[in-house]
């Protein structure tokens, strides 16, 4: 997908609308989650089914849910749009990886966009920087193996992942983390992948998948820990 010079989403205040997050501005006491538009063939995606499940208060922070497209750059937009609107104190971005077996933490997203399939409107970059004069990779701002230890005590698996892969979910996690570093610090941030729901594998024997109900209860169970911003230390470490 070609762009004309210097409107690349991360090189400039974020301007478009985003998704269901409402017209009037809040100011204090928010986590914002947000959730995929259904992609690859799928009629839906968990990342944002579950997110219309959540409360409206976690661990008094107001719930702001917004859904973005699965779309390289795009989905930066949407979601550095509602930050600016909304100024969260959280920013939760979920997204839905099949064949997982557990709600997944992710601890790094990197600096490249290497599409095995394309996007929601054909664009499949290939060893791009999603921002060029951006650093090789940011970590989660948020207290990771506290929030996968607080999962797994509600009764939801759980887990530190070290990879969110190279496709929009490592694109918006890493953009999110960029505009957040450049025009917000101080707000923290993270990426939490989900497998498929149960509606979704009926016709996939042995496919791995979990109910939304207990995705809801592992994000809200993450929500709640990461507002106290605390970290543990355990090893979450994988050989993969």
């Amino acid at each position: 997908m070609n762009r004309k010079p210097g409107t690349h989403p991360l090189s400039r205040p974020a301007s478009l609308p985003g998704g269901k997050e409402g017209a009037s501005p809040v100011s204090q006491h928010v986590v914002l989650v947000t959730g995929f538009e259904p992609f690859g063939g799928e009629k839906s995606n968990p990342s944002w089914d579950l997110c219309e499940l959540l409360p409206a208060i976690i661990a008094g922070l107001r719930v702001v849910k917004v859904r973005v497209p699965c779309e390289f750059h795009r989905c930066i937009e949407v979601a550095a749009t509602a930050i600016e609107r909304h100024k969260p104190e959280l920013v939760i971005c979920v997204g839905q990886a099949g064949g997982r077996t557990h709600l997944s933490i992710e601890r790094v997203a990197i600096n490249i966009d290497d599409a095995r399939v394309p996007d929601n409107v054909g664009a499949a970059p290939v060893d791009e920087a999603i921002a060029p004069q951006g650093p090789p990779a940011y970590f989660a701002t948020l207290p990771v193996k506290a929030m996968a230890a607080a999962m797994r005590a509600a009764g939801v698996p759980a887990e530190v992942s070290n990879t969110a892969g190279t496709y929009v979910c490592n694109h918006l996690m890493y953009g999110v983390l960029h505009f957040i570093a450049v025009k917000k610090p101080g707000t923290r941030a993270g990426f939490i992948h989900v497998p498929f729901d149960e509606q979704q594998v009926r016709d996939r024997n042995g496919t791995p998948s979990m109910s939304l109900a207990t995705m809801a209860r592992g994000i809200e169970a993450a929500i709640a820990v990461a507002t106290s911003g605390g970290e543990i230390k355990v090893s979450e470490g994988r050989l993969d």
